[in-house]
């Protein structure tokens, strides 16, 4: 991978953001956002372009449709060895985008918390999964960072590898970023199950997160956890 040039960071849960954006600031890294976590980074003292203006759209529907632009979606999505992507995007002029920092709408929290359903389906996030998705498919030349607890070992990255990171963690946050949206679709299916009383859909998902990692399995020489 080369350096990361431009970040796209969207996030609900915006704590522990000002190391990751000292460290980005530091390589020289651009970053693109909107709405709360453009102002925070702004607040926080760092430099930032808002998404509309780096697509030149503006965003619609009440903020449903942001990030859901072909130029944020090619410079996630292109494969920067394969000639034919990179002359695809220099004729529309399109850049790469080489780090996606997401965390969804707290969906889960808001159905422990309302039973409002507009407030419920306000809180199903559609832009943050996309962008979650086709940076984790293209891993090969994208880092996507879908849990704050990640962000030590994406500075360090950084640090180590002067603005880029190794394949093997690139591969190894792909697969929490697919497992992330695996849950997170989850949870909804499983709130609209629960709300039209459907108890056997014709697919069912198990979710589950870790609670702890136990000293061994069934046997001494295995491994367990419990979700």
């Amino acid at each position: 991978m080369g350096k990361i040039r431009t970040a796209l960071i969207s996030v609900s849960d915006k704590e522990n953001l000002k190391d990751v954006l000292k460290v980005l600031r530091t390589n020289k890294i651009n970053i693109i956002s909107s709405g709360g976590t453009f102002r925070k980074i702004k607040k926080l003292g760092f430099s930032c372009l808002d998404i509309s203006k780096y697509t030149g759209f503006d965003e619609m529907l009440d903020g449903r449709v942001k990030t859901l632009h072909p130029k944020i979606h090619s410079g996630i999505l292109f494969k920067r060895n394969k000639s034919s992507h990179r002359n695809q995007m220099k004729r529309k002029k399109f850049d790469p985008i080489d780090l996606i920092i997401v965390n969804f709408y707290p969906f889960e929290a808001t159905i422990k918390n309302t039973s409002n359903i507009n407030k419920i389906i306000d809180n199903i996030d559609i832009g943050g999964p996309s962008l979650v998705r086709a940076a984790a498919k293209n891993f090969n030349d994208v880092t996507i960072i879908t849990e704050k607890k990640d962000y030590a070992e994406l500075i360090k990255e950084l640090k180590r590898f002067k603005g880029k990171t190794s394949f093997k963690f690139r591969k190894k946050m792909a697969s929490k970023a697919f497992g992330s949206t695996a849950y997170y679709d989850s949870v909804i299916s499983e709130w609209f199950n629960r709300d039209i009383r459907l108890k056997f859909p014709e697919r069912k998902t198990f979710f589950g997160k870790k609670i702890s990692e136990l000293r061994y399995g069934e046997n001494p020489h295995q491994k367990s956890s419990i979700y």
